[in-house]
């Protein structure tokens, strides 16, 4: 692809474009240029008449029936197997159920039991310093829970995996793409080392299912959780994923049993029996209306070639940072994330010294990125309805706070609670 030089060749790409078409399927408000989706995706436009018609129909009208006439009791595993082929999973394995966090403990705890018996004097996990706190959270709250000398350790760097592995840990828990960096781990050579060492490991895809190809079953993996509300377009807060491999799958245990993952939910009995394969991992009673709306924004999704995406977002992010180079180079901006292909996800982060008041300017001008710690703008790129032009109109803007210093006005540096 020849490198555009004028706003007109963006418009030029974005006509060529195969994904194109996918962007009509989105309510993308008019004037605004959305670099957010790698925290919350854009609305698909069918979610507000599928949420009317679970509130209206299924649940205002057909009322408890609709457990039945309306599917709701199959939605975790249904929704799983329409998100299994994003991220290499086959029919069966995958449950869209719960939080990214509670999946995240079940998953560890599932991990550290099975290691519990193949290998019992292993106690160790380790995770990254940099990975998202939740799962540092729990990690670390589970190894509590566990006592008996289990302990968290985490790296400084993927340069420190190999050491922590020859220590001979229990189990590793990394997640695909960093939050804050957008740097990627290849899952499967680090699956493949994970193995080597006698440990287990769980993958946060979070910030890469919907992005970028992922081969869980490629890679051998054990376990990964994920959330659908970023390049999945779910809805904010929507229901998390959680895919088990096969052969651990009826040897799991739920750390967190419930009636959902009995083998015979409505015998109501006492004692807990699990349910067959992945469905152990169910707990409670599920979110109908919002699990109903994540199979929207799957819907998109399953119609989009994973290649033609991961090919879409490294252009866009490389037009993106060649131009901050061209625009902005005269200012105390630092590349966080790796440039390198293969070591990127789908978002960059830029270090500034001002960098929350420069995303909050930024904001004013209809450009919306956010701002991690300690001095973080993240830029996510969303190729399912971003466009190349729209990544020329954000530099732009960005050359302007930059350039007026218009990130100085008082009015951007007063925090609201979600930053």
């Amino acid at each position: 692809m020849t490198a555009p030089t004028t706003r007109a060749d963006c418009v030029r790409l974005d006509e060529a474009d195969p994904l194109a078409a996918l962007r009509d399927e989105f309510a993308v408000p008019d004037g605004l240029v959305y670099l957010d989706g790698n925290s919350l995706g854009v609305r698909p436009r069918a979610a507000a008449a599928r949420a009317a018609q679970v509130v209206e129909q299924e649940w205002g009208h057909d009322l408890i029936g609709s457990w039945n006439s309306a599917g709701w009791w199959e939605l975790p595993g249904r929704l799983g197997d329409r998100l299994a082929p994003l991220i290499g999973g086959g029919p069966g394995t995958t449950l869209v159920t719960d939080t990214t966090t509670s999946n995240l403990f079940k998953a560890l705890a599932a991990a550290m039991t099975l290691q519990s018996s193949a290998a019992p004097g292993r106690r160790l996990v380790v995770s990254e310093r940099d990975n998202f706190p939740t799962d540092l959270y729990v990690a670390a709250g589970l190894a509590e829970l566990l006592g008996q000398g289990h302990e968290l350790r985490l790296i400084e760097s993927p340069a420190d995996l190999d050491a922590a592995l020859a220590d001979g840990p229990a189990v590793v828990t990394l997640s695909h793409v960093n939050y804050r960096t957008g740097a990627l781990w290849d899952l499967a050579d680090v699956t493949a080392r994970v193995h080597a060492a006698g440990a287990l490991v769980v993958w946060d895809l979070a910030h890469s299912v919907g992005a970028l190809p992922i081969d869980l079953s490629g890679a051998d993996a054990d376990f990964a959780v994920g959330c659908t509300y970023k390049y999945l377009n779910g809805g904010p807060g929507s229901p998390a994923f959680l895919w088990v491999h096969p052969r651990h799958a009826g040897a799991g245990t739920s750390a967190l049993p419930g009636w959902w993952g009995h083998a015979r939910p409505f015998a109501m009995e006492s004692a807990f029996e699990p349910a067959e394969g992945v469905g152990r991992f169910l707990s409670g009673t599920q979110p109908v209306v919002s699990l109903a709306l994540v199979e929207c924004g799957l819907d998109i999704a399953s119609c989009a070639d994973l290649a033609a995406v991961r090919a879409k977002s490294l252009a866009l992010g490389d037009l993106f940072l060649d131009l901050v180079e061209q625009r902005c180079g005269d200012h105390p901006l630092t590349l966080v994330t790796p440039r390198e292909h293969e070591r990127r996800g789908s978002h960059l982060t830029l270090a500034h010294p001002d960098a929350f008041a420069v995303v909050q300017a930024l904001i004013a001008r209809g450009v919306v990125g956010d701002y991690r710690e300690p001095d973080c703008m993240r830029f996510g790129l969303t190729p399912l309805y971003l466009r190349f032009v729209d990544v020329w109109d954000a530099v732009d803007a960005l050359a302007d706070v930059l350039d007026t210093r218009a990130y100085e006005d008082p009015a951007h540096r007063t925090r609201s609670t979600v930053t």
